[in-house]
């Protein structure tokens, strides 16, 4: 019988759809991998299978019978448990007592420390863990600590374990000892349902894969019987006839002198080798798949986190920024993915925010020039065409593209040699995104550099002059003039590539 049924599952926001007539099916014992990149729906699934959401439409079954779960814990009484990337135990609390948290065994209506001991310790053995269970969780690494998350799912008699970007946080030997505990769980009979965007994982631990797209289940198939390439084309949604370029656009033609040129770069797993370097009046794109280390190269370059290994050269002299405050000085701007949490200040008005990194230089003594500060944000508000009522406008009542624009005239106030893009036009209009990328393809006109990070492959294709394809952390390819299409950079993507040679 199978264990988890979901078939025709709707549900909205504010009228905005999130799934539509999804399904996903799981069986007893299988490992079932669900990929989709950022927005398909994965993440709105599981949280009406585990009662986080209610379902607005479809149906939910488990083992056969339908199910409604009110609340997370409901679903947890009847035995789906949930992984996620952030563990979600307690750090001060022993191992034991987070096995058995909020169910400890009990004598003479005390808590019976010695068989809550011996019952974690047996729970740890079924997966060849053997450690002191008395002892605070933090002090164990990340992989034990998933563990004790298995652990604590396997003892209340979980018939699904749901692991949610569960490797995220392993090295590659944790990892390993992840997968095992995976395959132990299969033979018992346990479904496991496996989110990951890094695909190396998925063929190796998984039986089928369902692929999501824009709120719809498009997809699923045996995992021996579909190519990573066909993996790829399934969760973009992309024919494999290679795009036709731009060839009247002049971007990139006649790039000046290195910006920025970063050799090796590494943080972690999330960036594991990548370099790319970024010319005076050039449009360089980073492509990947989600998870592929795009925006973590980013942050890097801008000083936002701090590298564990390679070299940054700017302007010819070899840089560490300590700060993001030391890139904004040496020209770098940033526009963010996440306009709302990193870009815009909602209550504030489009002057301030549009002037923001520009404060320091006008501000004499402590105060502020009024006069010029409204000066910098109405010129730059004509030259980038921000439709308003008034500079005095709440940026948070302006469209989505207007916003974006306010954005990018930010960094253009200061000036920059370099301007970061991530993800320019996500949650804007079609016609505010043509207006944005004709304002990026007019600014690298001008002699600007810039490094754009885009999911949309026929905006790399129309603005970029190159294109550094990352996976799993790694620059696998430099694509450039005609080579710049959609079936090459998904077959860069797919590609179990070594890292280009030769490089920095």
């Amino acid at each position: 019988m199978t264990l988890v049924s979901m078939r025709g599952v709707t549900k909205a926001f504010s009228g905005v759809p999130a799934l539509i007539d999804a399904s996903l099916e799981i069986e007893p014992g299988e490992v079932m991998a669900l990929v989709g990149q950022n927005g398909a729906g994965k993440s709105t699934l599981i949280k009406i299978l585990t009662g986080a959401y209610r379902r607005d439409a479809g149906t939910v079954t488990l083992s056969g019978r339908e199910v409604d779960f009110a609340s997370p814990g409901a679903a947890q009484d009847a035995g789906i448990s949930t992984i996620y990337q952030e563990i979600n135990l307690v750090p001060h609390r022993t191992v034991a007592e987070n096995i058995f948290l909020g169910r400890e065994p009990k004598r003479w209506g005390m808590i019976d420390i010695g068989r809550m001991n011996r019952e974690a310790e047996a729970a740890l053995a079924r997966f060849g863990i053997t450690v002191d269970v008395r002892t605070p969780l933090s002090g164990f690494n990340a992989a034990t600590r998933q563990m004790v998350a298995i652990a604590r799912a396997m003892a209340r008699e979980a018939r699904l374990v749901i692991m949610d970007e569960a490797t995220s946080s392993l090295d590659e030997r944790e990892v390993a000892t992840l997968f095992q505990t995976i395959r132990t769980l299969k033979a018992q009979g346990v479904g496991v349902l496996f989110v990951s965007h890094r695909l190396d994982e998925l063929y190796a631990v998984c039986d089928r894969v369902t692929v999501m797209r824009d709120g719809r289940t498009i997809g699923v198939h045996a995992m021996n019987a579909v190519s990573k390439m066909d993996l790829v084309t399934a969760m973009l949604g992309r024919a494999l006839a290679a795009a036709e370029r731009d060839l009247s656009a002049s971007h990139g033609q006649g790039a000046g002198a290195p910006v920025v040129e970063a050799a090796h770069l590494a943080a972690g797993r999330r960036v594991r080798d990548v370099s790319v370097a970024v010319r005076e009046g050039e449009v360089v794109a980073l492509a990947g798949l989600l998870g592929s280390g795009r925006t973590e190269t980013a942050r890097l370059l801008f000083g936002a986190d701090r590298p564990d290994g390679g070299r940054l050269t700017v302007g010819g002299e070899e840089r560490q920024f300590r700060e993001p405050a030391e890139a904004i000085a040496a020209g770098f701007g940033f526009c963010s993915e996440d306009r709302k949490v990193e870009g815009i200040i909602p209550d504030m008005s489009v002057v301030e925010n549009l002037t923001l990194a520009l404060m320091p230089r006008l501000t004499k003594a402590g105060v502020i020039d009024r006069a010029a500060q409204r000066d910098v944000a109405e010129t730059f508000i004509r030259k980038l065409g921000v439709k308003l009522a008034s500079p005095d406008q709440k940026i948070r009542e302006l469209s989505g593209g207007n916003q974006q624009k306010v954005l990018l005239a930010r960094w253009l106030a200061m000036n920059p040699k370099l301007l970061i893009v991530d993800e320019p036009t996500r949650g804007i209009d079609v016609g505010a995104k043509a207006e944005i990328l004709k304002l990026i393809r007019d600014l690298s006109g001008q002699g600007l550099g810039v490094l754009m990070i885009s999911s949309e492959l026929e905006e790399v294709i129309s603005l970029a002059s190159r294109v550094v394809v990352l996976s799993d952390g790694r620059d696998v390819a430099e694509l450039s003039g005609e080579a710049i299409s959609e079936h090459g950079m998904m077959a860069a993507m797919a590609a179990d590539a070594e890292p280009r040679s030769g490089h920095g």
